[in-house]
């Protein structure tokens, strides 16, 4: 359901899935640039019937963009200070929640949400675990401290038309993380472009690497999260 919550008295918006045992560990799911879309609603959906209490934080605040250059232009002028602010604000609603069985969430996102999802784990002590589906090349724009992920775990799922794990920028994310005493696995998934995950997508949707790659996020987060 499309909400918009206050907790200790910061406000946010987005859309929440909850499990039908009513109880379990929470999960925010970070949009691609095209915006809190369907496909990302349906994610959300999707984590719930698997037994995760799930949000999507709504970062353009009701802009969608069905076209690239409407895209391209959200996500340039999406500001990261407030993007970060707002996973941080998500997640501690997420713990106030009576359904939230565990105290720290995981982040799961897609594309510049993928690149967020693994930023995310530098922000707060409450997010313990990420997963980035063909997170960017750079993170220049993020400027993350990689020695807040002490104790903490990621996976990144990679395209081949990404450049696989082999791409300086995934690279860069696993060797700091685990420098900073953290885990950090990369998958490589032979054959599949940019947005693989995005059945949305018929142009680049693999069905055999996404249900792989969403078999990988699952198991990683019930071992990081339960």
């Amino acid at each position: 359901m499309h909400l918009t919550y206050d907790h200790d008295g910061v406000s946010g918006e987005g859309y929440l899935a909850l499990p039908d045992s009513e109880s379990g560990p929470a999960i925010i799911v970070i949009q691609e640039w095209w915006g809190l879309v369907g496909h990302i609603t349906d994610v959300v959906d999707r984590f719930a019937a698997a037994g995760f209490v799930a949000f999507a934080p709504d970062l353009y605040h009701g802009q969608v963009a069905s076209e690239p250059d409407t895209a391209k232009k959200l996500a340039m002028e999406l500001k990261l200070d407030l993007a970060g602010t707002e996973i941080i604000n998500a997640a501690n609603y997420l713990l106030s929640l009576p359904e939230t069985s565990t105290d720290h969430v995981g982040v799961v996102g897609f594309c510049m949400g993928g690149s967020l999802a693994i930023w995310s784990g530098t922000l707060s002590p409450h997010i313990g675990a990420t997963v980035g589906f063909y997170p960017g090349p750079s993170w220049e724009r993020h400027a993350p401290n990689w020695s807040n992920y002490a104790g903490k775990a990621a996976i990144i799922h990679c395209s081949e038309g990404d450049g696989t794990s082999a791409a300086p920028g995934i690279q860069e994310a696993l060797r700091e993380i685990v420098a900073a005493g953290g885990s950090a696995t990369a998958f490589d998934y032979s054959g599949t472009k940019h947005a693989f995950f995005n059945d949305d997508r018929p142009e680049v949707f693999d069905p055999v690497a996404a249900s792989l790659a969403w078999e990988r996020t699952l198991d990683f987060f019930f071992s990081k999260l339960t």
